[in-house]
């Protein structure tokens, strides 16, 4: 169809987001658009696990209450990217676009966005002169789950209709099992004028199952382990495969039937979801996604329960931390630097794609945002030298001990949830941390009496990694590795201290206002 089209006019939309109700001060930049264009009204999401909620003035103090709300719009990188776009817009942030020519004004804030899954924000310093550096904090949108196959329509034992699904990322993939399941994503629609044009979907209901076998039929299972086959039997149920001989129905499949890569029941959810056409719809690119909502849970409530806390809590803390650090002109009055959120795409798959931190999307930024500022005037190694006055944190989330299995840490680096941010290390560079930038970045938070913890991994197990050591060794920047402790990683849902989240945000925050201080302290290369 696409070949018929001479240059197709492609409008880079997304659909309506319910905007988040935040609980900030009245003066808080968050609360001065609320009635943007194409917003619809809030339907409150937050659940309490227990019967506790917390207290008025413990909310007050805190954000745990908004991560909770952006976990439950966020089912995909791409609606986490839309709600942080829309965030930022609600905190006059200026939208960017990476076609166009950049103006850029010391005590400005901007951000542009890449395939709605990448986004890169900045707050220029009113004091900023060229060759001074960045201070940014990076994380990823993405999180292991289950991606529709292209042609995703499957029939199993005559009446079974099946979804095809490709594993994305290293999932803990039994926990999927059992879970009352839903698609999100995006689609392409083809409008009647010929153009496109790029739309979020969230079906919040639970359409799909992914059934264990029962025990009766597998009696070894608890002995043997459980070890499905990822091919053949992780397939989401969809539906029963009905009979229908009536006239109608046979007219409305004929209808459908052009979607022959996909149950026409799927698509016809997802058009009433978008309320379009069957024909409408050109493209998907969807994620199967847990529908039970993110909570608060344990007896005191001292815990989220959630979904893809790897890592959007980390890249909610960071986004929360530029945007409240530089909601004023005051703020950024005295600052020197740039403050930057980079948050990328497609970490759990190693980060090589277009909006992956494996791409030059964030360095692209910085030499466009230095070439903008200098007003035409670009002196010797003005980019070479912003580096070097540069420090980047690559924060995603970390292994806190588990209580279950304590042997698999090292003896004397055991993260504990509720005891602050994780610096990570290791010796053959799969972290970024070195002493000098683990030294910083724990200054800045003993100004606030801010914890941190360290963690190594054991000399027998193998070590993860992250965005870190992709992003120093782009270009050379100063980077320290660190995250929120966390248990049951990679699995359909996590678990993390909802103190944590605090102290995360407000040691991010702390390093976008105190670090310019604590970094002038230390030369190392004079």
């Amino acid at each position: 169809m696409a070949s018929t089209i001479t240059r197709p006019h492609i409008l880079l939309l997304h659909s309506s987001s319910p905007s988040l109700k935040l609980n900030l001060k009245p003066s808080s930049p968050f609360l001065r658009y609320r009635n943007l264009p194409n917003s619809s009204p809030f339907i409150p999401r937050r659940v309490f696990c227990s019967t506790n909620s917390t207290s008025s003035k413990s909310q007050s103090a805190s954000i745990v209450n908004d991560l909770l709300d952006y976990l439950n719009e966020s089912w995909t990188h791409f609606h986490a990217t839309a709600e942080a776009k829309r965030q930022l817009i609600a905190a006059g942030f200026h939208l960017l676009n990476e076609n166009e020519e950049w103006n850029l004004k010391p005590g400005g804030r901007y951000f542009f966005t890449r395939n709605m899954s990448c986004l890169v924000a900045f707050a220029v310093g009113q004091k900023y002169d060229v060759g001074n550096g960045f201070y940014a904090i990076a994380a990823h949108t993405d999180s292991p789950c289950l991606k529709l196959k292209p042609k995703t329509a499957s029939l199993k034992a005559s009446s079974y209709m099946m979804v095809n699904v490709q594993t994305y990322g290293g999932g803990l993939w039994h926990t999927w099992f059992d879970r009352d399941l839903s698609v999100a994503g995006r689609v392409i629609l083809k409008r009647s004028d010929k153009s496109f044009v790029h739309k979020l979907v969230k079906v919040s209901r639970p359409i799909l199952r992914i059934p264990t076998l029962a025990i009766h039929l597998d009696r070894t299972v608890n002995q043997d382990g459980f070890k499905p086959n990822f091919e053949t039997h992780l397939l989401p149920l969809l539906s029963m495969k009905l009979e229908d001989t009536s006239a109608e129905s046979k007219e409305k499949t004929a209808k459908l039937s052009s979607k022959a890569s996909h149950h026409p029941l799927l698509m016809q959810i997802l058009s009433e979801e978008l309320k379009c056409d069957v024909d409408e719809i050109v493209s998907i690119e969807l994620n199967v996604c847990d529908t039970q909502p993110s909570c608060l849970g344990g007896a005191n409530n001292e815990f989220i329960f959630s979904g893809r806390l790897d890592n959007l809590a980390s890249s909610y803390c960071a986004l929360r931390a530029l945007v409240d650090s530089s909601e004023s002109p005051d703020d950024l009055a005295s600052e020197q630097a740039i403050r930057m959120v980079a948050l990328f795409d497609n970490e759990e798959v190693g980060s090589d794609s277009a909006q992956g931190a494996g791409a030059p999307t964030m360095f692209q930024a910085m030499r466009r945002i230095v070439a903008s500022l200098a007003n035409s005037y670009v002196g010797e190694g003005s980019f070479e030298r912003t580096i070097r006055q540069s420090f980047l944190v690559s924060a995603d989330m970390a292994h806190g001990v588990h209580p279950n299995f304590a042997d698999k840490h090292e003896e004397h680096h055991r993260p504990e949830l509720q005891k602050g941010l994780v610096i990570k290390h290791n010796a053959n560079q799969r972290y970024a941390t070195s002493g000098i930038t683990s030294l910083l970045f724990k200054e800045v938070g003993k100004i606030h009496n801010l914890p941190t913890q360290e963690f190594v991994v054991r000399n027998d197990m193998g070590c993860g990694s992250t965005i870190g050591p992709i992003l120093a060794s782009g270009v050379g920047i100063r980077t320290v590795d660190c995250g929120i402790a966390q248990l049951s990683m990679h699995s359909i849902r996590e678990i993390c201290g909802k103190e944590d989240i605090d102290i995360a945000y407000k040691h991010f925050k702390a390093f976008y206002q105190n670090f310019s201080s604590i970094d002038k302290m230390l030369t190392v290369d004079s």
